[in-house]
């Protein structure tokens, strides 16, 4: 692969936000109706990833291979000369200044200056006479360049994903120079080479640096739709970021909007009603998501439907839920439902009977479930015996952080409403005093309880799918009416890209 295709690089920055942007695909009459997610960064990321982007480039030229570069030309009284550029290697590289600018409704411009390279190799060259007489030589070169470039990337849309045009380019040679081997070869051969070769040099590197930056940003557009489509999947739960709309490229952001559909199975998600409008966003952080309510109410139902929402509780978790106070009532409770029998010899099984519904408000989000609790104990040598079961509804408000990097859930008050009610110490239901105690306990700790195993189970996804390889600052997570907003600057972490360019180069 030619050297100069490696420049194709410099573009990635600014490629790592195809993921939200697009081109001409068919969209639906009123496209922002059927957006469930709304990526939107904003230029001062796109600077600064594409300020970072020399290592990038540095890290490829150091392990391209270049392809050999051969000629031949016709002299007086020299015959036939024939030419021939082998082992070619990049000795050293610079890259000086690097500008990015968001053309409204147009591309992105990405102008590469002063690009300086010094490569080295061998030259062979031969000719045959006027008298037959036929000689061949071989001598190291370097060659010393200086080159401006300049890349118009468009966003098309392939296939309902991201696609991207950088054959849009230009290359202009500040300097071209070629040096033989301690320049100790005749004058007249160095310039016959240096006219040769910086003729054929220039049109080689114009047509493959930029048949390179074409390929490899449609490379880079592949792999942030493929980390995006991995991100929101997990085992048969995954969601649908087909574009919904043409992105709107601004002067100051580029944004995208993505269906947001829920795929499990059979499992069949329609959605009509976004409340999405573009004034929702600002753009003074870096990068910006944008969910649909809709959205978090399917996978509660796709994780409904792949029975997730089950959990179990024994041994000092359960000992700490209805030891949570000592009282008279507490252990009244406690001797009626397990009858003597220890915590280790008893279970708690805790799972939703419904879809949970869920609602997003300014004061966080809002979850409503009916609830199944069973107890059993276990005596020695029987069968399992179920001792309480019940059924409520649960209403819990919760809002949400990520700090250092773990999701945090904090549920801010909760309503409890019993629907069944059965415990074998009192068939009768009689005796309020243990339906009160469970009231109080699961107000009090069972609500935090359940919610401190959904943190660190999201905590372990969200970092499974490579979160924690990010540098997260100041993360935001705001809920509205009908949607939630993430705002958050961010540093990207290079050498996965590396990683992945080393694995197709």
């Amino acid at each position: 692969m030619l050297w100069a295709g490696r420049m194709r690089l410099q573009a990635f920055g600014i490629l790592l936000m195809l993921v939200c942007a697009s081109a001409t695909c068919e969209f639906e009459p009123f496209p922002y109706s059927v957006t469930g997610i709304v990526c939107r960064m904003t230029k001062s990321a796109a600077l600064l990833l594409n300020q970072e982007t020399a290592r990038v480039i540095q890290a490829a030229f150091r392990n391209a291979k270049f392809p050999n570069i051969t000629g031949e030309r016709s002299m007086r009284l020299l015959g036939k000369v024939a030419y021939g550029l082998t082992n070619i290697q990049v000795n050293d590289l610079s890259i000086e200044q690097s500008e990015l600018e968001l053309k409204e409704n147009d591309a992105i411009h990405i102008a590469i200056k002063n690009v300086t390279a010094f490569f080295k190799g061998t030259l062979t060259y031969g000719y045959a006479g006027a008298w037959f007489l036929q000689l061949f030589h071989s001598v190291d070169f370097g060659i010393e360049s200086s080159i401006d470039l300049q890349i118009n990337i468009k966003l098309m849309c392939q296939k309902d994903q991201v696609a991207a045009d950088a054959s849009n380019c230009y290359l202009t040679f500040h300097k071209l120079m070629l040096h033989l081997q301690g320049d100790k070869e005749p004058g007249w051969l160095k310039q016959l080479f240096t006219d040769f070769i910086s003729f054929t040099l220039k049109l080689v590197l114009k047509s493959e640096v930029c048949n390179e930056i074409n390929f490899l940003a449609q490379l880079l557009a592949n792999f942030v739709h493929d980390l995006a489509a991995n991100f929101v999947q997990d085992e048969d739960i995954r969601l649908d970021i087909s574009l919904a709309s043409v992105p709107l490229i601004k002067a100051n952001y580029l944004e995208s909007h993505h269906k947001g559909l829920v795929l499990y199975k059979n499992y069949s998600d329609v959605f009509s009603d976004s409340v999405f409008s573009p004034s929702l966003l600002t753009e003074s952080r870096m990068l910006y998501l944008w969910l649909s309510e809709h959205i978090l109410n399917s996978l509660a139902s796709a994780a409904f439907l792949d029975k997730r929402l089950v959990l179990t509780i024994t041994g000092e978790k359960l000992q700490a839920l209805f030891e949570m106070e000592d009282t008279e009532a507490q252990r009244k409770a406690v001797q009626m439902i397990f009858q003597g029998t220890s915590y280790n010899d008893s279970v708690a099984k805790v799972w939703s009977l419904t879809h949970p519904q869920i609602s997003l408000q300014p004061e966080g989000t809002i979850v409503k479930s009916l609830v199944a609790v069973e107890v059993s104990i276990l005596p020695a040598g029987e069968e399992p015996l179920m001792v309480l079961y019940m059924e409520k509804e649960i209403m819990v408000t919760i809002q949400a952080a990520y700090v250092e990097k773990k999701l945090i859930l904090h549920p801010l008050d909760s309503r409890i409403e019993f629907k069944v009610f059965k415990c074998t110490a009192d068939p009768s239901e009689n005796d309020p005093s243990i339906r009160n105690f469970l009231q109080t306990m699961i107000s009090v700790v069972g609500i935090p309880e359940v919610i401190s195993r959904i943190e660190p189970a999201l905590t372990s996804l969200l970092n499974s799918k490579g979160l924690h390889l990010f540098e997260i600052r100041n993360p935001e997570i705001i809920t509205r009416k009908g949607y939630i907003i993430v705002q958050l600057d961010f540093s990207f972490p290079y050498n996965l890209l590396l990683d992945f360019l080393e694995k197709k180069m």
